[in-house]
Formats: C-alpha cells, sequence, structure tokens
C-alpha cells in the first residue's frame, strides 16, 4: 500500500523525465495511469480511483509538441482524477504551449494563449503552476490562481562554474532583456543585448548591438529555443563585433524544432544549458546540461519543504 505523502502525483506522457526526478524529491510514486488508443486515434485513460480518491491531486504535463494532444491529455487526466473522487486538482504545466499568440498583430489571427488559458480552466484546477511563462501578462487569463516560477536561479547555479572574468550575459533580442538583466546580476556579470526583427515565424535578422562584447565569451539566454532562428541571429552579430568563437546557450524550454539543431551547429555552441520542462532529447551535437525543476516545483508544492 503507498505511503500517503502530502498529494498524488498524476504525470503526463509529455513529462517522464521530470515526473520521475519530482516522484523522487518528493518521496511519492506516481499514479498508476493506464493509457490506450482506441483504432480511430482518440486517447483512452484510466487512473486507479484508490490512488487519487479524497487525496490531493497535483497533474505534471507540459503542453510541448504535439501541443493541442498534450493540452487534451492534461485535461482527461484532470477529468479522471475528479469523477474518481479527488479532494482537489492543482496543475503543474512548466511549459505552456501557445504563450507566444498573447497578442494580436492583425485582424483575423485568434488570441491563442488566452483560448489556452480558457481550456486549462475546464480542468477545475484550484492552482495552476507554470515556469517562465514567455509573457507573464497570461497570468491574468487563467481561470484558477497562478503562481508564475522563474527557473533562472537553477540556471545560474549550473552555469556558475562556467563563468569567469570574460563572461558577458546578452540577450538576443529585446523580448529576452529582463531575463538577461537578472542572470547577469545572479552570476555577477556585464550583460548585453541585440536588436532583433523577426520577419516570419522562422526567420529573424538582427540590427544592432548594445553593450561592450568584444573579446568576450557570451551566454545567451531566452526563455526559449524553439527553431534557434533568433539565437543564431545573434551569434552571427556577436561574431561580427569581436565575441570570443565559445558560446553557451542557457533557456528553460529547450524545444529544438524544425531546423534548430541545423542552426546552432553554426553558431557554434560549447554548452546548451536547459530544464526538463521539455523533454531532453538525446544524442545532441553538443554538450547538454539539464538541470531539473524538481526542487523548484516541490518549494511551490510543498512550502514547509523549503
Amino acid at each position: 500500500m503507498r505511503s500517503m505523502t502530502p498529494f498524488a502525483l498524476v504525470v503526463g506522457s509529455a513529462s517522464p523525465h521530470l515526473g520521475r526526478a519530482l516522484a523522487q524529491a518528493s518521496g511519492t510514486e506516481p499514479v498508476g495511469v493506464k493509457r490506450e488508443r482506441f483504432p480511430d486515434g482518440e486517447l483512452h485513460i484510466e487512473v486507479p480511483p484508490e490512488e487519487v480518491r479524497g487525496r490531493r491531486v497535483v497533474v505534471l504535463q507540459s503542453s510541448t509538441p504535439p501541443v493541442g494532444e498534450n493540452l487534451l491529455e492534461l485535461l482527461l487526466l484532470a477529468d479522471a482524477c475528479w469523477r474518481a473522487g479527488a479532494a482537489s486538482l492543482e496543475a503543474v504545466i512548466p511549459y505552456v504551449g501557445y504563450a507566444r499568440q498573447d497578442r494580436r498583430a492583425r485582424a483575423g489571427e485568434p488570441l491563442g494563449g488566452r483560448l489556452v488559458a480558457d481550456m486549462v480552466s475546464h480542468g477545475r484546477f484550484s492552482r495552476v503552476f507554470t515556469v517562465d511563462l514567455h509573457n507573464p501578462a497570461l497570468e491574468g487569463c487563467f481561470g484558477a490562481p497562478l503562481e508564475h516560477l522563474s527557473a533562472l536561479p537553477l540556471l545560474a547555479d549550473a552555469l556558475r562554474p562556467h563563468v569567469t572574468d570574460k563572461t558577458v550575459v546578452v540577450a538576443p533580442d529585446l523580448g529576452a532583456v529582463k531575463r538577461a538583466e537578472a542572470l547577469a546580476k545572479l552570476l555577477g556579470r556585464p550583460w548585453a543585448v541585440v536588436h532583433k526583427a523577426r520577419l516570419s515565424g522562422n526567420d529573424v535578422e538582427t540590427l544592432g548591438l548594445l553593450g561592450q562584447v568584444r573579446g568576450m565569451r557570451p551566454i545567451l539566454v531566452d526563455d526559449m529555443v524553439s527553431t534557434g532562428g533568433t539565437l543564431a541571429a545573434a551569434a552571427k552579430e556577436l561574431k561580427g563585433e569581436g565575441c570570443v568563437d565559445d558560446f553557451i546557450l542557457a533557456t528553460t524550454h529547450a524545444l529544438l524544432v524544425g531546423p534548430a539543431l541545423e542552426r546552432l551547429q553554426g553558431v557554434p555552441v560549447k554548452r546548451l544549458v536547459s530544464t526538463d520542462s521539455v523533454e531532453p532529447r538525446l544524442e545532441l551535437p553538443f554538450p547538454h546540461q539539464v538541470v531539473t525543476l524538481a526542487p523548484l516545483l516541490l518549494r511551490a508544492l510543498r512550502p514547509d519543504a523549503r
């Protein structure tokens, strides 16, 4: 019989690495979820009622690609637990898909971030935990209280052994300025920012650089690495300004989709430091240091564990 830990942990199929780490950190064992596919592709989920009935249930699931499938699984897991008699439900969504669609650039576009927040609100969650939302303003769109956590202190701890008196922290675009400034403060190093213009969902161009980088070794920091276009363009600008050809990338959400690996191989990347908000990819063409979010999440879920 399972010990009665402070919460029952239900892990979605998008987050096995983080699920194992959080289970170990909290001293619990994930609820045994059964999953199967019907011939038409529908997902069928079953949770053991005796493991969730009358308990505080935490559902962990990142909405990584395929975003729609993983969001739907999150809601199916929550509904299954609610109908099995869970006393309360909380969602841990380390990476929130569609968060970049937080405004409409022109008429005829949807407000994807608000729509996803509305969908999550149907999960009957009493609280929602996220990590490094692309736009923190999206917090106001969720129907349940949202706790927006920052992975920067964890990333700073992982980066500190690689910091020298030649290190400079760089924001690859204006949207990452606050993040770069905060990381630079944690590491005790100067920071700089690349001015970027987006041409499309895949392509960007740089328009200039603010800060001193000549002869420095950059740590490029952003909340996510998707196709790698922003970081590749920023690296080209930095090399043109005299940076040492020795780049460290630091991000919370290492999506690495589409042409990302091909682009980043041309930077070149000495090291990628990211969290397990996204399931870590195997056999990358550069060293990849994965920092688990488990301690951060556990402190948020169990304030007494601080």
